[in-house]
């Protein structure tokens, strides 16, 4: 038997006639831009860009991604210095590794060499052989200020020898 969209005080309802329906909810996400290195894929030289890189082979050289992350999956095998956003190790790397953001390496991962970071996250069963340096975010700024202040002291000092030489000739 249908039933009307009625209540029993005589007003139109606005809820679905079939109680069983519902409103389903999509979710858009923007698509991630992110390059795949294979696994059978071998770089000897500099690899710099501007999207995120997964490598699931080897690169010998260098990496930079500095306002990306690289992800080294578990087959990935990585002999370079590492400047990125944030770095994800679930393979090897050898070299240092530079992060403005984060380093993870997970459970599988293995690193030799030096790792300076804001931020780091070592799982159980991880290696890391090297150095760590966590930097704050108060940091970063102070080194900042201080090398454009050491940039703006360069010129005067390049000129001062040359007025003394003026002077000592005159």
């Amino acid at each position: 038997m249908l039933q009307s969209s009625e209540n029993t005080y005589g007003m139109k309802s606005n809820a679905p006639s079939n109680q069983n329906s519902f409103n389903s909810v999509k979710t858009v996400s923007a698509p991630v831009e992110q390059a795949t290195l294979g696994r059978s894929l071998v770089i000897k030289g500099e690899v710099s860009g501007t999207e995120s890189l997964y490598i699931d082979g080897r690169i010998e050289g260098k990496i930079s991604l500095p306002e990306n992350r690289l992800t080294i999956g578990r087959n990935g095998v990585v002999q370079a210095n590492v400047t990125a956003r944030e770095v994800v190790v679930m393979g090897k790397v050898t070299g240092n590794i530079e992060c403005t953001d984060r380093v993870d390496i997970r459970s599988e991962g293995q690193v030799t060499g030096d790792v300076s970071t804001m931020r780091i996250s070592v799982e159980d069963g991880a290696v890391l052989k090297g150095g760590i340096q966590v930097r704050s975010g108060e940091h970063k700024q102070k080194e900042t200020q201080s090398q454009a202040k050491a940039h703006e002291a360069k010129p005067a000092a390049a000129e001062t020898p040359k007025a003394m030489a003026a002077t000592a000739s005159a």
